[in-house]
């Protein structure tokens, strides 16, 4: 009985859900919504615009960054190993270089927007 009960729950709550899901977005169209890009481009304009170089550098500076600090996420689980000392100067050292890296890019302006 509970289990018929609680499939039943959840069916009408699905369906409440997926009727919500398509009734609601059609209540708030606009102009910029139903445009074919919504990227903040003008899809009208000419394609040929120059990007700024300064943009791609921080996007892969932080990626870079963030797969870096990527690798620290398993230091929970290796910290209960019975070789703590190797895994804590290998975080260590992964956590100095990227502190190193950061202050040569900061140096280096290469954090900076404007050129």
């Amino acid at each position: 009985m509970n289990m018929i009960l609680t499939l039943m729950i959840n069916s009408a709550l699905a369906t409440i859900i997926v009727l919500i899901a398509f009734w609601l977005p059609q209540l708030y169209l606009y102009l910029e919504k139903s445009s074919p890009y919504e990227c903040g481009f003008d899809p009208l304009g000419s394609a040929r615009l120059p990007f700024s170089m300064k943009f791609f550098l921080v996007a892969i500076t932080f990626l870079l960054f963030d797969l870096e600090i990527a690798l620290l996420l398993p230091l929970p689980w290796a910290i209960q190993l019975p070789t703590t000392k190797t895994m804590l100067i290998l975080s260590f050292s992964l956590i100095i270089l990227l502190t190193g890296g950061l202050a040569y890019e900061w140096y280096q302006k290469g954090l900076e927007w404007t050129e």
